[in-house]
């Protein structure tokens, strides 16, 4: 069995998760990045895409957006603004979150704005090709 670490997502509204995973792909402001136990101590910002939890009983795909991760080698928290299960995002709550995304690219008042939310374009674009 691999070895796991504390892991928690935590988003204003409520902690979304809090347990054991054995693997973290976090989308971070650089890149990507993966947090096993025994990771480095480092703190990141989070851009919009797909966190990646592996469980030791199996996985979950979730959309978050803006936030900041802090590792250590025994644990990871994210912070996330937001934090939606990637099967949730279908129909009409994907076209409804791909026209918010649209608006604040139009509407981004600055370059690190227009980043963000043609970053989020790009995840929700990629999501509404895979449900096709």
């Amino acid at each position: 069995m691999a070895a796991t670490f504390n892991f928690e997502l935590v988003t204003p509204e409520r902690l979304v998760f809090s347990g054991e995973a054995t693997q973290v792909v976090v989308p971070g402001a650089e890149g990507d990045f993966a947090v096993l136990v025994g990771h480095a101590p480092f703190i990141s910002t989070l851009r919009p895409g797909i966190l990646e939890v592996t469980l030791p009983q199996g996985s979950q795909r979730l959309l978050v957006k803006k936030g900041v991760a802090e590792a250590d080698p025994t644990r990871l928290t994210v912070l996330a603004q937001t934090a939606v299960p990637v099967e949730e995002l279908q129909g009409a709550r994907l076209a409804s979150e791909l026209k918010l995304a649209e608006a604040q690219a139009a509407e981004a008042k600055d370059d690190h704005a227009k980043m963000n939310a043609e970053a989020l374009l790009d995840v929700l674009k990629r999501l509404q090709l895979k449900a096709a």
